[in-house]
């Protein structure tokens, strides 16, 4: 079976050609975790869509360094060994790049939930975990196996590929980086050069954390010029000038709610999705609160909204509900 080819396939091919005996395409296309490991690394390119997904691949990353620091790749008696406690492992994904926040959903359940998701009729899964004992082992079936009586063992190549990933989106950030140190220099002489990077920015496939930082730079700057007045009484008015403030980690999949505005207390959530269901439960989430969405579209807000309508009306099928959250 052929695998959906992105930019940083070829990436992978070249280190399973450079690693292994036999063409690196017909190993990717042998090798579920391999294929599994092109779907996480779309993000790659800094115009993908797609978050890094770097606590998944950093649970396959720490487990197989873990098997090649005890040289299991050159021997057998990977089934008898006590395996590596969690501990460890965390402690090892933490010290990675961008992974000091990294929690323990991945190598609890999160990495294999979403590996079965992509692969529901297989019976393996990467991640194998002794709750009792608190010790953790990759599964060396998705690591070693035959192609034409040829052995294969993909563990040196994994950990290459994913500090390939690593460095490319290293790379992308620090671009990003010298772009904004750039904007910086160029706003005062050339104001329509910093104008065009911002539409840049914009672009339906840049990236969503990008997006997330741009919206709240031109939302803040947008409401910083307006102000209000409010007070106890008519003659006692304080003036204020609106302030967005972020909230949370960006892009980060906590739930939470992305900006709230002082002093009118409105929230926003920026997004990529046209889904109604995420729609109104953010809308739950603030108590039915004054909520704006900022959606990376190239579509009309007026769209949009028929859209969601659409979708609130096929799912709930009870009017009073949807006109209540359309309103």
């Amino acid at each position: 079976m052929s695998v959906a080819k992105h930019e940083f396939t070829k990436k992978i091919i070249e280190v399973l050609n450079y690693h292994l005996p036999i063409q690196g395409e017909e190993i990717l296309n042998h090798s579920q975790l391999l294929q599994y490991l092109n779907i996480k690394t779309k993000a790659a390119n800094r115009g993908s869509k797609s978050r890094a997904g770097l606590g998944n691949l950093y649970a396959i990353y720490v487990l197989v360094e873990d098997y090649l620091r005890n040289e299991f790749h050159l021997k057998n008696g990977y089934d008898e060994y006590e395996g590596v406690q969690f501990i460890t492992l965390l402690r090892r994904q933490r010290e990675l790049p961008f992974g000091n926040k990294l929690q323990n959903h991945a190598l609890n359940h999160r990495l294999n939930e979403e590996f079965k998701k992509y692969f529901p009729t297989l019976d393996s899964v990467p991640v194998i975990r002794d709750a009792k004992t608190n010790r953790y082992w990759i599964n060396e079936n998705l690591i070693k196996f035959s192609i034409n009586e040829t052995k294969i063992n993909i563990a040196e190549a994994i950990i290459k590929i994913i500090n390939a990933y690593v460095e490319a989106r290293t790379e992308a950030f620090s671009e990003f980086m010298r772009y904004c140190q750039q904007i910086i220099d160029i706003q005062q002489q050339e104001p329509w050069r910093a104008i065009e990077f911002i539409q840049g920015l914009l672009r339906p496939n840049i990236d969503a954390r990008v997006f997330e930082i741009v919206s709240y730079a031109i939302l803040k700057e947008y409401y910083g010029d307006q102000k209000i007045y409010w007070g106890w009484s008519q003659d006692e008015l304080n003036t204020e000038y609106l302030i967005l403030y972020k909230t949370g980690r960006t892009n980060a999949n906590d739930g939470g709610i992305d900006f709230v505005m002082k002093p009118l207390g409105r929230f926003f959530q920026v997004t990529e999705t046209i889904d109604a269901g995420k729609y109104f439960l953010d809308i739950d989430k603030v108590q039915r609160y004054p909520i704006t969405f900022v959606v990376k579209t190239e579509q009309t807000s007026q769209q949009i909204l028929s859209k969601v309508e659409e979708q609130a009306k096929s799912r709930y099928n009870i009017k009073a509900i949807v006109k209540r959250y359309m309103e």
